[in-house]
């Protein structure tokens, strides 16, 4: 099975080379990679240069630098990088992030377990961050989540739920949509990626208006909008919380924001939302 790697990145020529070196490392060598440089003002341009000259498998993109909003501009990076590709050509497809370190085996074993079992839509390894010296499990999801930094789709799937959407939960959205599809999202726990760029930063603590605005955009109903800010403002263990959220996320109810997910789509999310709900709270 042969992997297209899109990755996406904006002034990361700190943190680049170490994941296009983790990338040359592979024991499994059948990829392509396409480095998106989404208007980099530093050296990123630079680095990518030095493993196109040297690799044939490196490919690169220059974008004007897009617009700042959560989650819409690294999908539109990756879809940039995915149109310039003839998809007949790949099996898996791949949205990495700029500052991942994978383990040397690490596409070896995501493609051995794509062709060992035919229903796996999305696989991936767990996020690890530096703490103190220290590799530690990042946390800020379940360990059945493929974490947006290092997201590999069976092609078929992906082409199923219709792509990457650009918006804020992109990476919660595809997880749900190829569940409804019957296509399962796998974890592997012991391939430990490294994500470099927050060392020794808790980046888990999100601001009250953000959880507003991904609840929004995930296409979350009144109700099941309020049931998540009341877990986060406990998490945080701050009423004040609960309300910022909340008027965050009734803001964009009342501007109408677009939402990038169909009306049915938005059904298939609330359901599985309160299924989640009905599972672990209310013991139904």
């Amino acid at each position: 099975m042969r992997f297209l790697i899109i990755i996406p990145a904006h002034n990361e020529e700190n943190n680049l080379p170490f994941t296009l070196n983790s990338l040359q490392q592979q024991s499994f060598k059948d990829f392509k990679i396409v480095v998106v440089n989404d208007g980099s003002t530093d050296k990123t341009a630079e680095v990518i240069k030095k493993y196109i000259d040297n690799d044939t498998r490196f490919e690169t993109i220059n974008l004007e630098k897009s617009a700042h909003q959560p989650g819409s501009k690294v999908v539109n990076a990756f879809k940039n990088g995915l149109n310039t590709q003839n998809m007949d050509e790949f099996e898996i497809i791949c949205k990495f992030d700029a500052d991942i370190i994978l383990p040397e085996n690490y596409l070896e074993i995501l493609e051995k377990s794509f062709k060992s079992n035919s229903n796996y839509g999305l696989v991936g390894g767990l996020l690890y961050i530096e703490k103190n010296g220290d590799w530690v499990y990042e946390g800020n999801s379940n360990k059945h989540h493929v974490r947006g930094p290092m997201k590999a789709y069976r092609k078929e799937s992906f082409l199923q739920m219709g792509g990457l959407r650009e918006t804020l939960g992109w990476d919660n959205i595809d997880s749900i949509l190829l569940e409804n599809l019957g296509w399962k999202e796998v974890v592997l726990p012991e391939l430990h990626v490294k994500l470099i760029k927050v060392k020794g930063a808790d980046y888990t603590i999100r601001p009250a208006e953000y959880y507003g605005k991904y609840f929004y955009f995930l296409g979350l109903n009144r109700f099941l909008a309020y049931i998540a800010a009341s877990k986060e403002a406990m998490k945080s263990k701050s009423v004040s919380f609960f309300f910022t959220i909340i008027t965050s996320y009734e803001n964009c109810r009342s501007q109408k924001l677009e939402l990038k997910i169909s009306k049915e789509e938005q059904e298939v999310i609330n359901n599985q939302r309160w299924n989640m709900l009905k599972k672990k709270w209310l013991k139904m």
